[in-house]
């Protein structure tokens, strides 16, 4: 495995897949610290709820494009050299599935501890009141990697079934777009569509008065059916997945 790893590295190195997954999470970064650079007393008082909230409905839209490019960067190589039959001369066709699973992971890990990161230095320089959420900063982690993860397994198997990457990418596009109307939704259609756990699994709930147009923001009990049906979903993803690799006339 460590030897499939380090031929990932190699060929994501060359492809420039890490400036290409960093430029993108910064849009992130700093789509959501504009949304935050004018808070009021009131505002800095719910800080830390705010800037989790922000970013969970802003990962809704990013994320799922974020694991679309990546999948379809480590995957394109290798349909356009024709180089899937002479990988599996060296390993085992199920090794090469998850090597680039567990290297797309990285990125996608990486994006949420950055912006766990960014939440944590905002906090302290504006001045939130309180100390950093720690726990709940680690279930955002917990939460939003999770669904991260399944969203880059499901980008994965298609960017390894279909040479034309456009239909990755498009498939990546469709679920930015249906994860933030899934927002405005009733929840019940989140629980049936991959893309808006994002919301299903926020333990965030905002609050806004039209009246007096002030917002306020609170904790809520996690979701842990939720988080069940998504750890469910991820294991037949991936057994399906690999299954379909391994099995596929290359």
């Amino acid at each position: 495995m460590i030897r499939a790893l380090k031929l990932e590295f190699q060929k994501a190195h060359r492809r420039k897949v890490w400036l290409i997954a960093a430029a993108i999470t910064l849009v992130e970064i700093l789509w959501t610290l504009w949304g935050v650079s004018r808070m009021d007393e009131h505002d800095l008082a719910q800080g830390w709820k705010s800037m989790q909230f922000q970013f969970s409905i802003i990962n809704s839209i990013i994320m799922p494009v974020l694991a679309a490019v990546i999948t379809s960067r480590l995957c394109d190589v290798e349909h356009k050299g024709q180089t899937f039959k002479l990988l599996e001369t060296l390993m085992p066709a199920g090794r090469i599935f998850n090597a680039k699973f567990l290297f797309g992971s990285l990125y996608m890990l990486a994006a949420v501890v950055l912006q766990i990161l960014v939440i944590i230095l905002v906090g302290l320089l504006k001045g939130f009141q309180g100390n950093p959420p720690l726990d709940m900063l680690a279930y955002y982690l917990l939460f939003t990697g999770s669904v991260n993860l399944t969203i880059l397994l499901l980008q994965q198997i298609l960017s390894l079934q279909f040479p034309n990457q456009m239909i990755s990418l498009s498939v990546g596009l469709f679920g930015g777009l249906v994860g933030i109307f899934l927002l405005y939704l009733p929840q019940v259609f989140s629980k049936f569509l991959l893309w808006g756990y994002f919301g299903e699994l926020l333990f965030i709930q905002m609050d806004w008065n039209p009246a007096t147009r002030i917002v306020n923001y609170s904790y809520i009990p996690k979701n842990w059916p939720g988080f069940l049906i998504l750890v469910i979903g991820f294991a037949i993803l991936y057994l399906i997945g690999q299954r379909l690799f391994i099995r596929k006339e290359i």
